[in-house]
């Protein structure tokens, strides 16, 4: 135990001084059990829902009123067409769309059947099946209760089918879009990729330059005729193409292995995929820039991945999330990109119905690569 008080003092002195090395020890699992603790939640509600109400009369109204009340689904968006409602759910504007026929007042009071139908985007598994199970539930009840009233009234059946037979007063007929096994991989796989892409970049690109920082050879390169711009891309452009080569490995994986059609354009996913990969590798050059050694480089990256898988909706619905972290969201380039993965290979979606969220990433890609590089000349200058 020789000198055991002195090695006791010198490892204190050293955590002392070293802040970041304190900031992820006590910091990080302060976050992580706040991120878990409001971000993980079983019961989704407000599920966006457009409305293309053709009756536009108080029966009408009162069934869109019953499902909003309900608390399962939020009007996001009221439509005039079926086209409408269609761009509404193949943005991811809407996950229901819930279609009232303009003769749904007069059936009901002629005591025929009224139907009206629910649209469901069956990309997210867990959303669409509360959508199906709370639609299906809710126009059951409002049936019964008109059906209750009727039958103690006249003591006759409230409604009949086309064919003559008794009925219930309201039938729902819902239509399972783009995923209508709800098979969970056609969920979990196209948002796979963004986590896939963005831990590979951010890893080797952070780690391989603060390496190099670390032996010394970085410095090296500086006293050598090469630019600044010269070494930034010659060091990046390598890894961009590898993250392309490994993104058309993934994407055979996912169409192979799991069964995901992609039903967008091919040459959409790859040219939004390239944004998505510039802005994952100017992430890992400001993670450099901020680490001087390789711990300290993967504290950093494993920080970021922490919110990128549990805030960006790859596993958990934002909109259930408490507003700060739903807010958070927006500031992390993977929530555009799954949006963006999920519209074109689940939904089909084109540039058109991804304006928003292609508008995001190209806005994390500018202040990303901006502030990279930056601090980047600053760092070598």
């Amino acid at each position: 135990m020789r000198g055991f008080w002195a090695i006791l003092f010198k490892e204190f002195t050293h955590l002392r001084r070293d802040r970041a090395t304190l900031l992820f020890t006590l910091g990080v699992p302060l976050l992580q059990m706040t991120i878990f603790g409001f971000a993980i939640q079983v019961t989704i509600e407000n599920i966006p829902m457009a409305v293309l109400d053709l009756d536009g009369r108080q029966d009408s109204r009162r069934l869109v009123d019953a499902m909003v009340n309900t608390e399962t689904f939020a009007v996001v968006r009221w439509v005039d067409d079926r086209e409408g409602l269609r761009r509404a759910i193949t943005s991811g504007t809407a996950k229901a769309g819930l279609i009232i026929p303009p003769d749904y007042s007069e059936r009901l009071l002629l005591g025929e059947q009224a139907e009206v139908q629910m649209l469901i985007d069956g990309s997210d598994s867990q959303v669409a099946s509360t959508a199906l199970n709370a639609a299906s539930l809710l126009v059951t009840q409002i049936a019964i209760g008109r059906a209750k009233m009727f039958g103690e009234a006249l003591q006759i059946a409230p409604s009949r089918t086309e064919t003559g037979r008794p009925a219930l007063p309201i039938e729902l007929r819902p239509r399972m879009l783009y995923n209508p096994d709800l098979e969970s991989a056609h969920f979990f796989v196209p948002g796979l990729i963004a986590i896939i892409l963005q831990v590979v970049l951010v890893f080797l690109t952070s780690f391989s330059i603060v390496k190099e920082l670390e032996l010394g050879t970085l410095e090296q390169l500086f006293v050598t005729p090469v630019g600044r711009a010269g070494l930034l891309f010659g060091k990046l452009i390598p890894y961009t193409l590898l993250a392309c080569a490994e993104l058309l490995v993934i994407l055979v994986v996912m169409r192979l292995v799991f069964d995901v059609p992609i039903n967008g354009r091919l040459a959409t996913l790859i040219g939004l995929s390239l944004l998505f990969i510039v802005t994952a590798l100017g992430l890992g050059l400001l993670i450099s820039t901020v680490s001087s050694t390789q711990l300290q480089a993967m504290q950093f990256a494993a920080l970021i991945m922490l919110p990128s898988v549990l805030l960006s909706g790859f596993v958990f619905p934002r909109s259930e999330m408490p507003w700060p972290l739903w807010a958070v969201g927006f500031a992390l380039p993977v929530t555009y990109f799954v949006e963006i993965l999920r519209g074109v290979i689940l939904r089909g979606a084109g540039m058109v119905d991804l304006v928003p969220h292609i508008a995001g990433l190209a806005i994390c890609c500018v202040v990303i690569m901006g502030l990279s590089l930056v601090r980047f000349r600053k760092q070598v200058g």
